[in-house]
């Protein structure tokens, strides 16, 4: 473990997929993204590393064939896509997309394991299901610390618009939906973490194909908007494309924070671009004032000799997390104690 102040040197990018949702779980990270390199188009694998640098692979955590509800449309073939965790009480509520959505609508499902590796149990049946110009896609879970309430943010892509609901206690059904406005810029990929007593919305705009893609920013004084548009958050440079589909967590090593990322890697022009996206992780920082600085992308190590260390905050807690930080269904923390509440295309990364 680098002693307090190391910054941790990223070997990016660290594997190919897509959507990244990362999550820590005791003293390790785990990354759970939409499959890529080969691996079957239906079902999902997860990724665990305690040093930030090996990322050995678990599962299949979850198979399509073992989803029943999934063929009640009748098409014959069915993507998993852009999935998230969240645990609660030493179970671990994983959130999928089905996708495309087409002749049919896209659906998000849930499943419930007591491991972060899985297996996964569906809960037989659907959590959301799209139409009317809203693609049920791309999940994210957020335990509110001032409400103890836990958010599904939804949707995007085809129709770019978002959706708020309440989940019941019991984390697998909906409590209620709570009108929002669809921040500016959004596309796709919503995720919301908590810091300063401010309400971080972060997400991804363009197409996940070309070098528009990109992950822009709004903050709020509630979990539900109204939205204070920020600008881009990361964007496309010379040598890498397409950066996106994020989540945010605060490392066990050193409690610096990170965004975890898909990106494009060796291609040129501003696509669309074919081939396999990458994961990747960089460093998070937040200005004086408390909002999100850009994001500077960075490769292999020799790429980051310009790091500056990581200063840890004087009121980081020895269990690892601050108290006032929590996750999203991708919040990349240590799950908190809160009280409990009184058309994508084909979107393969082959």
């Amino acid at each position: 473990m680098p002693a307090a102040g190391d910054a941790t040197a990223f070997a990016n990018p660290l594997f190919r997929g897509a959507d990244p949702h990362a999550a820590v779980f005791g003293s390790k990270v785990w990354i759970y993204p939409t499959s890529a390199g080969g691996y079957r188009h239906d079902r999902f694998y997860a990724y665990c590393s305690s040093d930030l640098k090996h990322w050995p692979r678990h599962g299949p955590v979850l198979e399509f064939d073992d989803v029943r509800w999934i063929k009640d449309d009748g098409q014959p073939v069915h993507y998993a896509w852009a999935p998230a965790v969240v645990a609660r009480d030493g179970r671990f509520f994983f959130y999928f997309s089905v996708g495309p959505q087409g002749e049919t609508p896209a659906r998000i499902g849930v499943a419930v394991g007591d491991n972060p590796a899985g297996p996964f149990k569906d809960c037989g049946r659907p959590l959301l299901t799209g139409g009317d110009g809203f693609e049920a896609i791309d999940p994210m879970v957020f335990a509110d610390p001032r409400s103890g309430r836990y958010y599904l943010y939804a949707g995007g892509s085809a129709g770019a618009t978002l959706r708020v609901f309440e989940l019941n206690d019991d984390l697998i059904s909906l409590a209620r939906e709570i009108k929002v406005a669809t921040p500016r810029r959004f596309t796709e990929g919503a995720f919301m973490h908590y810091y300063g007593g401010r309400y971080h919305l972060t997400y991804s705009h363009g197409r996940w194909s070309d070098s528009s893609y990109s992950i822009h920013y709004a903050t709020a004084d509630s979990p539900t908007g109204p939205w204070d548009y920020r600008g881009a958050l990361l964007e496309s440079d010379d040598h890498r494309k397409g950066p996106g589909h994020h989540s945010i967590i605060q490392s066990p090593l050193n409690g610096e924070w990170l965004m975890v990322y898909h990106r494009w890697e060796g291609v040129q022009g501003d696509g669309p671009y074919r081939g396999s996206r990458q994961v990747c992780i960089d460093r998070l920082e937040y200005d004086k004032e408390g909002f999100l600085k850009p994001v500077r992308m960075t490769g292999r190590k020799e790429d980051q000799s310009s790091v500056i260390p990581f200063s840890r905050p004087s009121t980081f807690p020895r269990s690892g997390f601050p108290s006032s930080v929590f996750a999203r269904s991708a919040i990349a923390l240590h799950v908190p104690t809160v009280p409990r509440p009184v058309s994508k295309g084909p979107n393969i990364a082959n």
